[in-house]
C-alpha cells in the first residue's frame, strides 16, 4: 500500500510527514467553566439569586477553570491554589444549603474556615495530608447535609410550593456530588499508593461534572428561598401589614369554601390566579403573618381533612390520598410534626367524634 501510494503520488509521503497544525481544542473543564461563568454573570445581572448561591456557583467555576489550567495547560504555579480552593467549595455549598433552609441566626461564616486553613497549613509542612483534608472535607458536608434533608420538607420549610420535591432532590444532588467528589480523591489516592497509573480523564470528567452539577444546580429556583430579608421586614409599613392580613383571611375564606388542597397537584401560581393576588405577594404574606412557606401552611389543612378522615374510620392510606398527599413519607411527617403523633396512633387515642365540620376543616 505504501509503495503504490508513492507511485500514484509521488509527494504524499512528503504531505503525510508534514506536521500538522494543531486544531485548538478546549479541555473539559474549561468548557464548563465557561458555562457556569456565562450563568454566574446573567444571575448577578439579573440580581435576583441569593449570595450565598452566587458564591457557590462563583467557587465552581474558578475551581474548574484552574483544574484545566494546571492539568492542561501546565500553568504549575497555580497547583497550590488547587487545594485551596477545593476545601472552600464544600463549606460555601454548605452555607447556601443552610440560608436556602431558613436559618435565622446561622453560624459564623468563620467556623467553616477550619478546611482551607487545615489545607494551607499542611501545604507547608506535610502536604500528603492533603489526601485525608480534602475528601474529609468534602465527605463531612455532604453527609450533614443529607442528614439534615432527612427530615423532608421540615428541612426546607421556606422553599416554595410549586417547587413540590424538586427543592430536596436538587440539594440531594448538590450532597450527592460534594461525596462523589469525595471519593474521587479517596480512588486516585489509592491508585497513586498501590503504585498504579491514573487515567487522568476520569478523574478530570467526574471533578468537572461535580462542579458542574454544584454550580448549575446554584442556579435553579428550586434550590432557592422564599424568606423575606430582615432589611424588608423593617420597611414593612402598616398599611402592608394590614394588606397581608387580608390577604390572609381572603386565603382561609377560599381554602375552606373550596378546599383547593385536595388537589395533589395544587401549586403555587394556581392558587395565586384563583385568588387573583400575585404569588410572590402571598407567599410573602404567608411567611410574614404565619412565619412558614406556602406549603407547611396548606398541609395544615390536609392534616386537618385526613384527621376527619381517621376520625370517620378512614384508612390511615385512604386518609393520606384524601386529603391531597401525594406520598405516605411526606403525609407522616407533616402529621407527626403538626399532631406529635404519628396518624395511627392518633387515630386509635380519638375514637370518640371530634369538634371538627364534617364538611370543611376549620382554619389551622
Amino acid at each position: 500500500m505504501p509503495d503504490l501510494l508513492m507511485m500514484l503520488a509521488p509527494d504524499a509521503a512528503q504531505r503525510i510527514s508534514a506536521p500538522v497544525l494543531p486544531i485548538p481544542v478546549l479541555p473539559v473543564p474549561m468548557v464548563f467553566a465557561l458555562a457556569l461563568l456565562a450563568f454566574l454573570l446573567h444571575r448577578v445581572l439579573t440580581g435576583n439569586t441569593q449570595r450565598s448561591l452566587l458564591a457557590l456557583i462563583a467557587v465552581c467555576t474558578l475551581q474548574s477553570a484552574l483544574l484545566a489550567l494546571v492539568h492542561y495547560y501546565e500553568f504549575l504555579a497555580l497547583r497550590p491554589l488547587q487545594p485551596i480552593l477545593a476545601t472552600i467549595i464544600p463549606p460555601v455549598a454548605w452555607l447556601a444549603f443552610r440560608q436556602a433552609a431558613g436559618d435565622g441566626k446561622p453560624k459564623p461564616w468563620w467556623l467553616h474556615l477550619w478546611s482551607p486553613a487545615a489545607a494551607l497549613i499542611s501545604l507547608s509542612l506535610y502536604r500528603n495530608a492533603l489526601e485525608a483534608i480534602i475528601p474529609l472535607s468534602f465527605s463531612l458536608y455532604g453527609v450533614m447535609m443529607l442528614l439534615h434533608l432527612g427530615r423532608g420538607e421540615e428541612s426546607l420549610p421556606h422553599s416554595l410550593l410549586e417547587s413540590g420535591g424538586k427543592a430536596l432532590w436538587g440539594w440531594r444532588i448538590v450532597a450527592l456530588s460534594l461525596l462523589a467528589s469525595a471519593a474521587m480523591d479517596i480512588w486516585i489516592a489509592w491508585q497513586l499508593a498501590s503504585g498504579q497509573p491514573v487515567t487522568m480523564w476520569v478523574p478530570s470528567l467526574v471533578s468537572s461534572l461535580s462542579l458542574l452539577s454544584l454550580g448549575a444546580l446554584a442556579l435553579t429556583r428550586a434550590v432557592e428561598s422564599r424568606r423575606d430579608d430582615d432589611e424588608e421586614l423593617r420597611s414593612l409599613t402598616p398599611a402592608d401589614a394590614e394588606r397581608d392580613q387580608a390577604i390572609i383571611a381572603q386565603l382561609d375564606a377560599h381554602l375552606v369554601r373550596h378546599r383547593p388542597y385536595l388537589d395533589p397537584d395544587l401549586t403555587l401560581s394556581r392558587l395565586s390566579r384563583r385568588l387573583v393576588i400575585p404569588a410572590k405577594q402571598l407567599s410573602a404574606a404567608i411567611n410574614r403573618v404565619k412565619g412558614e412557606n406556602v406549603s407547611r401552611y396548606i398541609n395544615r389543612y390536609r392534616i386537618a381533612e385526613a384527621c376527619r378522615l381517621l376520625q370517620a374510620g378512614d384508612s390511615v392510606t385512604a386518609a393520606m390520598l384524601e386529603s391531597g398527599f401525594n406520598t405516605k413519607s411526606n403525609f407522616n411527617r407533616e402529621f407527626l410534626r403538626i399532631k406529635q403523633m404519628p396518624p395511627s396512633d392518633w387515630q386509635a387515642r380519638n375514637t370518640r367524634t371530634l369538634a371538627l365540620d364534617q364538611h370543611h376543616p376549620s382554619a389551622p
